[in-house]
């Protein structure tokens, strides 16, 4: 059965958009959005096409493939074939000397060429006004979002410690656990706003290889296939007693997702040093996630929190050696990293709704990466966690 956005879902984003450009930008005119997940977010389908918003009418999705999917797919109210921008031009006429897009994502090329036939003179960002919008969740996302955090938390929790097997590739481990999230409901991809930025589903890693460098900008590492696929998991590296199992994966239904971490130790204890390490991660985990209150400023939560820490466990705290990032969280919902983010700088407050996942961690050398990451939503008694609570590292037999 064919899944579509509601209507009401698409009016009311369309009308918090144009809501928001009037506050952060009170002269403009037109704005234009091209990228697949923005058009998903506004019209319930991504096609090759682009959505025209003028403020004193209404916004226009021109779609060139394809126009017949679009119609299938999209509510949305006004859908409009174009075999070129031509099309676009020929209906609108004359576009405003300033337009607004998605500077963060548009092409150079594409750019030129939307100059070319609009004739515009000048290209402003829209990008934090999105995000803004994006980052308060309805209540239709919200469900979206708890049925992917479900399935999330029956992945780590309780199926995937019944995969592990002595002498197993890290890519036999990356298989068998698609096979299973597909399987539980996952909609197949992990989509990250960053810039070409390619995840399947994250990192899973054996013992060191979690804190190998990695030039994905999160706390974990990851050896990857080879050089030019450094993400899924590593062939060669193979499960053995005693080896730290660092699953850090996106899930994802209807195009939302959460974000989870577990750490396991296959056939043996670890130790205490790795305990206590893990243990802290958990507790600053627990202090994020009380502070994830509407009008508390993430700025504010990642100082209170970092303040508190001893130079001691700093070392190797989000990142080993010098790979260090500068965050505790980040929001999540159609990608796993959207606004805002749980670090300096961000000082704008919460509000009810909003998505998080925290994911203190900490490398630990000739071992692994240890702590933990869970999704929350902002409410008024602090963060809700839709992912799970099992926050202990798990010891898995391999005799079961």
């Amino acid at each position: 059965m064919l899944k579509q956005v509601p209507i009401y879902e698409l009016n009311t984003r369309m009308e918090l958009f144009r809501k928001q450009m009037d506050i952060d930008n009170p002269n403009w005119q037109m704005a234009v959005i091209t990228s697949k997940v923005n058009q998903f977010y506004f019209t319930g389908t991504m096609q090759d096409g682009i959505i025209i918003i003028k403020r004193q009418d209404n916004a226009v999705y021109w779609v060139r493939r394809s126009f017949e999917r679009a119609l299938n797919e999209s509510l949305f109210p006004d859908i409009r074939f174009m075999q070129s921008y031509r099309d676009v031009v020929s209906q609108l006429g004359k576009f405003p000397e300033t337009i607004y897009m998605e500077k963060n994502v548009v092409p150079l090329a594409m750019y030129e060429r939307f100059i070319k036939h609009f004739q515009f003179k000048e290209a402003q960002s829209l990008d934090k006004q999105i995000s803004k919008v994006r980052s308060v969740k309805s209540p239709y996302e919200i469900q979206l979002m708890e049925q992917s955090g479900d399935i999330h938390r029956r992945i780590l929790e309780e199926r995937i410690p019944k995969l592990f097997k002595d002498g197993m590739s890290e890519v036999d481990l990356t298989s068998a656990l698609f096979n299973i999230m597909m399987e539980e409901g996952h909609h197949g991809v992990t989509r990250f706003g960053m810039f070409d930025t390619e995840v399947i589903l994250g990192n899973i890693c054996f013992g060191e290889n979690s804190i190998y460098p990695a030039y994905f900008d999160g706390p974990g590492g990851n050896l990857g296939m080879c050089p030019a696929v450094p993400v899924l998991g590593n062939r060669e590296r193979k499960l053995k007693i005693g080896d730290l199992v660092f699953i850090d994966i996106g899930c994802g239904v209807d195009g939302y997702h959460t974000d989870k971490t577990m750490i396991y130790f296959f056939g043996k204890m670890p130790s205490q040093e790795v305990l206590d390490a893990h243990n802290k991660c958990v507790d600053i985990q627990n202090q994020v996630a009380q502070m994830l209150k509407p009008g508390e400023t993430p700025s504010n939560i990642y100082k209170s929190v970092m303040s508190k820490l001893e130079p001691d466990f700093l070392d190797n705290f989000m990142g080993f050696g010098s790979r260090k990032v500068k965050f505790l969280g980040h929001g999540i919902g159609l990608t796993i990293d959207e606004y805002p983010v749980i670090a300096e700088g961000f000082d704008d407050p919460l509000k009810e709704g909003m998505a998080f996942a925290i994911e203190p961690k900490k490398g630990i050398d000739k071992i692994g990466m240890v702590g933990t990451e869970n999704t929350y939503f902002v409410t008024p008694e602090g963060g809700r966690c839709i992912t799970g609570d099992q926050l202990n590292l798990l010891v898995v037999d391999p005799s079961k």
